[in-house]
């Protein structure tokens, strides 16, 4: 049964229709459209305020695990501090210089959206450090490789069930923006066979995930707006916590300038300049070899520092072997009982998934892991074997000492 109070008219339907073919008309040469949107399964388009790559919007949104992002920190877990970027910020802030960039080359922006905001939802709990761990323990026990990109379009295709479109899932498959690049070029992706050749492929070679190419260039702009999203946030939060001060924090010959807001709004518009109406992203060579020196000194400063990584090499590391080793055996063994059931494999936002139950034990123990908080990770391990509980206190620096 229709209601008229949320039912569109024929010629209200034609009004917005229009609209968006106006739109469209405007888009480059170079644009994914919406009507070139690839899906899995049959899918309603019926709906004259939603094109393609605005219902993956709404999909990778609306979902639980988005939630989660907010409880995930970027760089420094172990700080009990209000202005640390976590990876629901993250999201956002890669969107909305995604979507500058997209829109000042006539590209499609809902498309860049939709990359952005689901790119980094598989991330685990503990960042870049929680990933390395959980990588290490899954080819111990599987042989295979864990990277959060490949994860991010499992956990929205397959764990969470979403319908999302291909060059969505592609742009985040190949988002990876650990390796800047001079030139960014589009690298074809026909079907969904052909992005689970990639998956596979990253799931067998370790390193293979940082080679992949987006198949649009609004996955490209994506891919270059994950580093200019971090590449200067990461020294705020490194300023916020005390491992840069006043001094160390400023960068003073670099042509990108000396603050974060300055490397996103001349290195954004140095990459517009050089790629106005071109079949590729590009950025002038002394442009691409500023950014390579803010991310050298990045690694030099921050990622190597204690702050970084001492904690989990301390106590993460032995407490994520130990919950995995424990899940492994409950999946193994069916056993309703435990967490990984009832709070993942059983959970609501899983409901209508029943496929998911046939996965291998490992991926669903490495599911579930990774789909962690940093808080919820902690309080788990210490319900499950409160005679080794790891107080606060030994793990995080307060915010008052």
């Amino acid at each position: 049964m229709t209601n008229p109070l949320f039912e569109f008219s024929p010629d209200e339907a034609a009004y917005l229709k229009d609209g968006y073919e106006a739109a469209q008309s405007l888009l480059s040469p170079y644009a994914t459209r919406h009507e070139d949107a690839v899906f899995e399964r049959p899918d309603d388009d019926s709906d004259p305020m939603r094109p393609a790559f605005v219902r993956d919007v709404d999909r990778i949104l609306n979902n639980a695990f988005y939630n989660r992002c907010m409880d995930k920190t970027q760089v420094f877990p172990f700080y009990k501090n209000d202005d640390l970027t976590r990876r629901s910020f993250h999201l956002q802030l890669v969107s909305q210089t995604a979507r500058k960039i997209a829109g000042a080359l006539r590209l499609n922006v809902a498309l860049a959206e939709a990359i952005a905001l689901g790119h980094d939802m598989g991330h685990t709990p503990f960042g870049h450090g929680g990933e390395y761990i959980l990588n290490n323990l899954y080819r111990e026990h599987a042989g295979r490789c864990f990277n959060h990109n490949v994860h991010s379009v499992r956990l929205l295709r397959t764990v969470a069930g979403r319908n999302l479109s291909l060059q969505t899932l592609n742009g985040m498959l190949c988002h990876c923006g650990e390796k800047a690049f001079l030139e960014y070029r589009p690298e074809p992706c026909e079907d969904f066979d052909a992005l689970e050749g990639m998956m596979e492929r990253c799931y067998c070679v370790p390193g293979a995930s940082q080679d992949l190419r987006p198949s649009t260039l609004e996955g490209c702009v994506v891919r270059i707006c994950d580093i200019l999203a971090y590449m200067g946030k990461d020294r705020q939060d490194a300023l916020s916590i005390g491992v840069l001060d006043d001094q160390s924090y400023y960068i003073e010959d670099n042509i990108l300038g000396r603050t974060n807001w300055e490397f996103i709004k001349n290195a954004s518009a140095n990459i517009v300049k050089n790629s106005l109406e071109r079949d590729c992203l590009a950025m002038d060579q002394e442009v691409f070899d500023a950014i390579i020196a803010i991310k050298d000194l990045n690694n030099e400063q921050i990622y190597q520092s204690d702050a970084a990584h001492k904690t989990l090499d301390a106590h993460i590391r032995p407490m994520m072997a130990r919950l995995y080793e424990r899940f492994l055996r409950d999946v193994e063994a069916a056993d309703e009982s435990s967490y990984v059931f009832r709070h993942h494999v059983n959970a609501w936002m899983m409901k209508g998934n029943e496929s998911y139950r046939a996965q291998d034990a490992n991926a669903i123990v490495v599911d579930y892991i990774a789909s962690m908080t940093d808080e919820y990770f902690i309080d788990l391990y210490n319900k499950l074997y409160p005679d080794d509980a790891v107080p606060a206190e030994k793990l995080y620096v307060p915010h008052f000492k």
